[in-house]
């Protein structure tokens, strides 16, 4: 790991769908048709990811929310 803490952004994109993005990424890892689906999408990829944080971007661009997933439970940990 990185040292830089699991986040991803809910963000509104061009053509009115809400995408799921990790910083730094080349493209999103999930679009939804609105907000409140893109926020469930991006708490179970974090979940599955280990938790961190979700931002919640309004349709100005700004931050307008944050909320810290917790860890979800794995069936299939990885080892060491």
């Amino acid at each position: 790991m990185s040292g830089q803490p699991n986040s991803r952004d809910v963000v509104r994109r061009e053509d009115g769908t809400w995408g799921v993005e990790k910083p730094g990424g080349k493209r999103a890892s999930a679009v939804a048709p609105t907000q409140a689906e893109a926020i469930e999408r991006g708490s179970e990829i974090l979940a599955r990811d280990g938790g961190g944080e979700l931002r919640i971007h309004g349709r100005n661009g700004q931050v307008r929310d944050q909320r810290t997933i917790a860890p979800g439970n794995d069936p299939y940990p990885p080892e060491g």
